[in-house]
């Protein structure tokens, strides 16, 4: 192995998994160590209601996120979540809507194909994802997930030539799947602004992973079923402290798969954010008693894409 060890060695990347777990001493633009992220925010009903939830207990969220997409949400619906959080300096992270799981092939939902995820099926896929990515931007976006390695170096492209602003977080999915430090390192190099690793990787696992890239990690540290079911909220400090900067993610055990959306969730979605927000105060606590040290970031802190408000008439 010693030949393998020193030729990763002498490419940048760590050679081994660590046996002592390293302090990061990388941060978030501002300085902070960690940020805090609900999943799942399904609509602007749900993110009111949430939004309401975390006012009740005292919380700073510093992003939500959504997973049945920009293609199912109306400009007014967009523009309502993308004013509801930029009014308090938060970031809104909405997934690109055609992918391959709303596709016709039956691939994704077998159980040798799962692997292929939410990936986009052809060229005319990506066409309508990257536009997606185009509508919500002009509707005032300025965060979206993704989930396709081609999508991600496109958005990198888009960029370049002006038709995503430069702003645009472009936070990857944890289907991705990526999980040792050259994979995500090539995601970051391919224009990832954010990554979501896999949910059962150890730390030590995510420490190499970390001393690979710059990027800001996203960890669940509670997980869905279907990713898992894992529930790690006393490694929480430890996180923050080898993981920075890092989005602790508060997602959650025993729900059904909401995904796509709809009124036929509403209720549903409400009382999920609702347990969520409760989820991230047990987790803020646990990180009050065992790293009170910890930084965090302020609302509308440099680099989260916190979205603009636009008003007016939206065309292509």
């Amino acid at each position: 192995m010693k030949e393998s060890r020193e030729l990763l060695e002498r490419l940048g990347y760590p050679s081994t998994d660590f046996t002592r777990l390293p302090d990061s001493t990388k941060r978030f633009p501002d300085g902070a160590q960690y940020r805090i992220e609900l999943p799942s925010v399904e609509g602007p009903v749900a993110l009111k209601e949430m939004l309401d939830e975390i006012d009740r207990y005292g919380l700073a969220i510093h992003r939500v996120s959504q997973g049945s997409g920009i293609m199912l949400l109306t400009d007014e619906e967009i523009r309502e979540m993308c004013r509801l959080t930029a009014e308090r300096g938060m970031e809104l992270s909405l997934f690109v809507g055609p992918r391959g799981t709303w596709d016709i092939s039956a691939q994704p939902f077998t159980s040798s194909g799962q692997s292929i995820g939410l990936r986009h099926e052809g060229a005319d896929q990506l066409v309508y994802a990257m536009e997606d990515l185009k509508r919500g931007a002009k509707l005032g976006l300025r965060g979206a997930l993704i989930a396709d390695e081609g999508l991600l170096l496109l958005t990198k492209e888009m960029k370049k030539c002006g038709q995503l602003p430069e702003d645009f977080v472009v936070k990857v999915s944890v289907q991705m799947g990526a999980a040792n430090p050259v994979s995500v390192k090539l995601m970051q190099d391919l224009g990832a602004g954010t990554y979501n690793v896999p949910t059962a990787l150890t730390l030590h696992k995510l420490a190499s992973i970390r001393q690979a890239i710059d990027i800001p990690i996203d960890l669940y540290v509670e997980v869905p079923d279907n990713f898992g079911g894992f529930l790690r909220y006393y490694e929480i400090p430890e996180i923050i402290r080898v993981l920075a900067p890092v989005y602790i993610k508060f997602g959650l055990r025993n729900h059904p798969d909401v995904y796509p959306s709809g009124k036929q969730w509403e209720n549903t979605n409400i009382s999920l954010v609702k347990e969520r927000v409760h989820r991230a105060a047990l987790g803020i606590q646990m990180i009050e008693r065992y790293y009170p040290g910890a930084i965090t970031s302020k609302l509308g802190a440099e680099g989260l894409g916190i979205p603009k408000i636009v008003t007016g008439s939206v065309t292509n």
